[in-house]
């Protein structure tokens, strides 16, 4: 039995949701321990594509079990319009292969009223959400005003919690933010209908886990946005709202830290970000638009156009310390083919000091010049190799270096959008301890 944690590096968008659907044939259970539905897992199998926002993407193999554990912050009408897109795709939902935290907060009209009329009101300054109330559904929950699953499957304790908060949000959303306000007769004729519908997802999700992890399964601990995106260790405030980083995968599913036994970290071949906030090494050239193009860089869940850029291994190396990494996928690799010239980013240049950890203030960020490292580019099209040996021996030195740069094995390559694209080095879970 071994249990791995997989999350994103950077600013998000690594790859993540490929990366899981091919981990979770040898998983048991997927579990996703943070975020929203502002993040989006893109799968490609047998030529079609499955976006997934807040179910885990091992939704795709059969005879799993997937989690949504306490620490995400849920939706519901718009997890149960994920449940039927994919029933409607042939892929079986049920609550046999998918579980509902009964201590995960629901994301309520209210914040997403506050979050678009936040955003309104800074205008130029605006974070750059994606409007679907997730900040404010952490507010709630950090401030003990949150309603829980457990709240929505009885009925009476959803009506006393809403009816107790929302003359607050009521007055703040009419006075303070000029926006629209919310009726509480139309959120119970939303909401107590989705009680029944979610009702037997619902679990003590925490005992599941434990259950499974007796039983001697592998299960796979999913992570949304990017270690870059945290609240804590991120480009705050262009940060999410919640702990993106592997140690909160023990906090948002109910497992203690023993339980963890390896952390994937995704790494995109070069670096992407949406929304505001700095981007030491962001291209505003031709090579940058032909990245965004050929990567096709634009958010799974927003459909922004995302910033492209340069590798940034102190960015990395920044992620590979605070989560421990004990390997690394590298995703998009093949988008780098048929460039001359490479270049990956080792430190920065601030004033006159060379920089080699990633500065937690966003003045001295802003002021940063990349210092780089150029390496030898290859023509070849690398998208049907199936083996590092196949790979022009320029992607292998490329492959090479970052490992050393950050200081951890690669363990996967992914060298195209398919699940059938990706060299796998090490399988993680044979590699960890038992």
């Amino acid at each position: 039995m071994s249990n791995i944690v997989v999350i994103g590096t950077q600013w998000g968008d690594e790859g993540k949701g490929k990366v899981v659907d091919v981990l979770a044939e040898t998983a048991r259970l997927i579990v996703r321990f943070q975020g929203g539905n502002n993040a989006g897992h893109t799968m490609v199998v047998d030529g079609e594509t499955f976006i997934s926002h807040l179910i885990p993407s091992g939704i795709l193999h059969p005879n799993k079990v997937c989690v949504i554990g306490n620490g995400v912050v849920v939706d519901p009408g718009v997890l149960i319009e994920e449940i039927q897109h994919l029933r409607d795709r042939g892929i079986s939902v049920g609550p046999h292969n998918l579980l509902i935290s009964e201590n995960a907060n629901l994301i309520m009209p209210y914040h997403k009223l506050i979050d678009h009329g936040r955003e309104r009101l800074k205008g130029n300054k605006k974070l750059g959400t994606t409007g679907r109330g997730i900040g404010p559904c952490y507010e709630d929950k950090v401030t003990r005003r949150g309603i829980r699953f457990c709240d929505l499957i009885d009925p009476e304790t959803f009506r006393q919690k809403l009816s107790s908060i929302l003359g607050e949000k009521t007055f703040y959303l009419k006075e303070f933010l000029r926006s629209e306000t919310v009726d509480e007769t139309a959120i119970l004729n939303e909401y107590l209908p989705y009680s029944e519908v979610l009702r037997p997802y619902v679990a003590n999700v925490s005992v599941s886990i434990s259950q499974a992890i007796k039983a001697g399964h592998h299960i796979l601990f999913e992570g949304a946005q990017g270690t870059h995106l945290d609240i804590d260790h991120g480009t705050y405030p262009y940060v999410t709202s919640s702990n993106t980083v592997a140690g909160n995968a023990c906090c948002g599913a109910g497992i203690g830290p023993t339980q963890i036994h390896g952390v994937i970290g995704m790494v995109k071949a070069y670096t992407t970000r949406v929304g505001r906030g700095p981007l030491p090494t962001e291209l505003h050239d031709e090579i940058g638009d032909r990245i965004q193009q050929r990567g096709a860089e634009f958010g799974a869940t927003t459909g922004r156009r995302r910033r492209c850029g340069w590798l940034d291994t102190a960015v990395v190396r920044n992620a590979a310390r605070i989560n421990s990494l004990t390997g690394l996928a590298i995703t998009k690799l093949d988008v780098l083919s048929g460039l001359k010239n490479l270049m990956i980013c080792t430190a920065y240049r601030y004033k006159q000091d060379r920089l080699t950890e990633f500065p937690a203030a966003l003045r001295v960020l802003e002021e940063c010049e990349p210092i780089y490292e150029e390496l030898p580019g290859w023509p070849d099209d690398i998208t049907a190799f199936q083996d590092i040996d196949d790979l022009p021996e320029n992607a292998r030195t490329y492959v090479k270096r970052v490992e050393e740069l950050v200081e951890t094995p690669v363990q996967i390559i992914s060298v195209g959008p398919g699940r059938k694209q990706t060299i796998v080095l090490q399988d993680p879970f044979s590699r960890l301890p038992v």
